[in-house]
């Protein structure tokens, strides 16, 4: 879902960069007050977990690509902030180590396929487990619809930018929703199936510790 150079104009350039670079900035201040010494593993894998899985990529509308976000899985796992800022690290890699994704949408990309999905799917994954029952298939059928939900929504906010803030027509939005919107199904299943892995051996790298299901919590206590 990677914008590449030309499809933002350059006030949007200049906009979004500007953005971007203030989440990025409040990113790293929230992310000093939970990051500790035991978590930081986790962040480096989750990362090159993330740039692994998007190297596979399909092209739709008008330069841009269809692939795996992992932009949910990264917020519940590491929490919104510090999963924003792995999401961002993995396209700055990107933008700069492979052309994929532009220099001058740099800020675009950062904005809605790193943070919308982590800090979204994050919050959206706290409401769904408020209201569902504590247990497994609640809490994983949570990680699966948050992974859905802000593929799709993060579709929507690049759609925008490259029509309303670029070239293409408003054409783009049938096109990158209704495709992400398949694409979300796959992103449901990996990161569904990635949380729980940890959840059923390491629960305690989990960032939630409130949210786990009882026999997650139990184990995570015994490992804390």
């Amino acid at each position: 879902m990677h914008i590449p150079d030309g499809l933002v104009d350059p006030a949007t350039a200049v906009v979004t960069t500007a953005v971007g670079a203030g989440l990025v900035a409040y990113a790293l201040k929230k992310s000093r007050e939970t990051l500790d010494d035991r978590r930081i593993p986790i962040v480096g894998l989750t990362a090159a977990f993330v740039f692994a899985a998007q190297m596979v990529t399909f092209p739709i509308a008008g330069g841009t690509s269809a692939h795996l976000l992992g932009g949910a899985m990264a917020g519940i796992l590491l929490g919104p902030w510090l999963g924003g800022l792995a999401m961002t690290v993995v396209y700055l890699v990107q933008a700069i180590g492979f052309a994929d994704g532009g220099i001058t949408a740099l800020g675009a990309n950062v904005i809605a396929v790193g943070f919308l999905p982590a800090v979204g799917g994050y919050y959206l994954f706290r409401v769904l487990t408020r209201i569902l029952s504590a247990t497994r298939m609640s809490y994983l059928g949570s990680v699966a619809a948050a992974s859905w939900a802000t593929t799709v929504a993060a579709s929507a906010l690049v759609a925008t930018f490259i029509s309303f803030g670029g070239p293409l027509p408003l054409i783009a939005f049938p096109i990158m929703i209704g495709v992400h919107a398949v694409v979300g199904f796959g992103e449901a299943v990996i990161s569904t199936s990635v949380i729980a892995a940890i959840l059923g051996t390491r629960p305690d790298l989990i960032f939630d510790q409130d949210r786990l299901p009882e026999p997650a919590a139990q184990s995570s206590e015994e490992v804390a």
